[in-house]
This record gives C-alpha cells, structure tokens and sequence, in this order.
C-alpha cells in the first residue's frame, strides 16, 4: 500500500510541473501569435506582400549558422545540427542553404561558405556647413 501512496504522489507532482509547463507554452504561443500578427499588420502598411514562411528544418538551420563564428559549409551545418555527412546529407543541406541565399536570408561570401548577411554600418553624411 505504502508504494501506491508514493507513486500517486510522485505522479501528482509530475502532472503540476506539466501542468505548469503546459501552461508557460501557452502563454508563450500566445505571445508569438500576437507578434505575429503585428507583423502582418506591418507588413501590410508598406504594401509589400508577407515573406512565405520558411519550411520546417529551416530555423535550425539559421541557428546553427548564427552561432557559429565564421561562415559554414554544408557539411560543418550537417555536424552542428546532428545529421550525417554523407553525400546525400550534405548534398540536401547545401540545396537549402542556397535556397536560403535566394531568399536573401544568408549569403554566400565565397562559393560553398555560408553566413549571415553581416549589417553595414550606418555613416552618418558629412556636415557641408
């Protein structure tokens, strides 16, 4: 009897984190919901049309390369993102980083090397007083 007590108890205390974290990815959702929908708003002010959202596996993809210090070939993303180095891995990847080139969300500094679009900075014009 007393192993029953401590499993219903032990379960108890799993079902109030899950509960809780249930409810932490609830208000998350929420959040990014109402964000997206302000940049919807946005975007539609400058009449542009919505970019397309990006298919699944993309954002990992972007992440890998915002946290790596240099550029990436195909190959060092399919290591960082714990897929196989195989032809046919890295072939694929490589297929969705120039995908990601054409979209203007990645560049392509030298052939095969994959970055971010690194930001120009702002030169303020020069006073002609």
């Amino acid at each position: 009897m007393r192993r029953v007590v401590v499993t219903d108890e032990r379960l108890r205390e799993q079902i109030t984190q899950l509960s809780e974290q249930l409810a932490a990815a609830e208000r998350t959702s929420e959040r990014l919901e109402s964000t997206r929908e302000t940049v919807l708003e946005l975007d539609a002010e400058d009449g542009l049309p919505p970019p397309e959202p990006l298919p699944p596996g993309y954002h990992e993809i972007l992440a890998a390369i915002e946290q790596a210090a240099d550029a990436l070939r195909a190959k060092d993303v399919c290591k960082a993102l714990g897929t196989g180095t195989e032809p046919r891995h890295t072939e694929g990847m490589r297929a969705k980083l120039k995908h990601l080139v054409n979209r203007g969300i990645l560049t392509e500094p030298e052939p095969g090397l994959f970055t971010l679009p690194r930001p120009t900075p702002h030169i303020p014009a020069a006073d002609s007083s």
